[in-house]
């Protein structure tokens, strides 16, 4: 399910082109003022744009000093055809919404987000790429976060260099909000609290985290939903602050609450994989500035999570 509320910009896209009309709020800017203090655009790219000739006014190539007026066509060469990156492979997914900027997917348990060598398949992102292919998009597949293997959810991709180094930099401004589901092991007792444990690499595991004075700063915020006295377990919603590899795992399990199913980190095997969703993830579109939300519906048969 997806919430969309609009700005009224009026865009489109025309081949390799994005035509985007200046409104009236931006009248006066310069290309560059729009680029640089707007978009808040990283300098390599700007440069990439302005040595290729990639951005016109009104047909033709844009004068990056000369201001904007309202009504003037802005156009920006985003679309043109790149090599996957992936090898794409026929897995259907669950698109939870999309346009020419960036796609949104809600992910399985049981897959990777993306392949960690370069032959790898059967990841979701091999999946988006066969699902481009089958649009007739020729794009680079770019993911902007990850979920762990057995975590299901909604994961953010980027379908060209301009949208991916935009939603790159609100990801570390932490203006892109995910939010989860989890179920615990034990009853918690607070309605609300705050996990601020900072998060290392645990030397004795290849692949585990721990809570570590010198480990990086990771603060968790989780709310109880739901309570299931019978089978001592508690569900949470939590929202990060920070985005460490196996953050809510590591807090949780630090706080004697590990998560169901995620026997790594001290959960009991009752799941086949550890009991967590990302369900929800809101931001404000790049480009369009409508507000996304995105809610992943649960995919797990038979069902971990109760429908809430």
């Amino acid at each position: 399910m997806t919430m969309r509320k609009d700005f009224h910009f009026k865009m489109e896209k025309k081949d390799i082109w994005f035509d985007l009309e200046i409104p009236e709020k931006w009248d006066k800017i310069t290309v560059d003022h729009l680029f640089r203090k707007i978009w808040l655009a990283p300098k390599k790219l700007i440069h990439q744009f302005r040595m290729e000739k990639s951005v016109k006014v009104n047909g033709e190539n844009a004068i990056w000093e000369r201001p904007l007026q309202t009504g003037d066509i802005l156009q920006i060469a985003l679309f043109q055809e790149e090599d996957y990156g992936v090898i794409p492979d026929a897995i259907e997914i669950n698109v939870l919404y999309e346009d020419e900027h960036l796609l949104v997917v809600n992910k399985p348990a049981g897959m990777e987000t993306h392949p960690n060598e370069s032959e790898q398949i059967h990841t979701l992102a091999n999946a988006v790429a066969y699902h481009l292919q089958q649009n007739g998009e020729k794009l680079r597949v770019r993911h902007i976060h990850r979920l762990d293997k057995d975590t299901t959810g909604a994961v953010l991709f980027a379908k060209h260099a301009f949208s991916h180094a935009l939603l790159d930099r609100m990801l570390n401004e932490r203006t892109i909000k995910r939010t989860y589901l989890a179920i615990v092991q034990g009853i918690i007792k607070e309605h609300t609290g705050v996990i601020d444990h900072p998060i290392g690499r645990d030397r004795h595991h290849p692949t585990r985290r721990r809570v570590s004075k010198t480990g990086q700063n990771a603060v968790t915020r989780y709310t109880l939903v739901k309570t299931f006295p019978s089978k001592n377990l508690s569900m949470i919603e939590c929202i990060l602050d920070t985005g460490r590899t196996h953050q809510i795992r590591v807090h949780l399990s630090s706080i004697g609450h590990p998560l169901a199913g995620d026997v790594l980190y001290g959960g009991k095997p009752i799941y086949k994989r550890q009991a967590l969703h990302a369900r929800k993830l809101v931001f404000t579109h790049p480009f369009t500035e409508s507000k996304i939300e995105c809610v992943a519906p649960f995919l797990d048969k038979p069902p971990i999570f109760p429908e809430i």
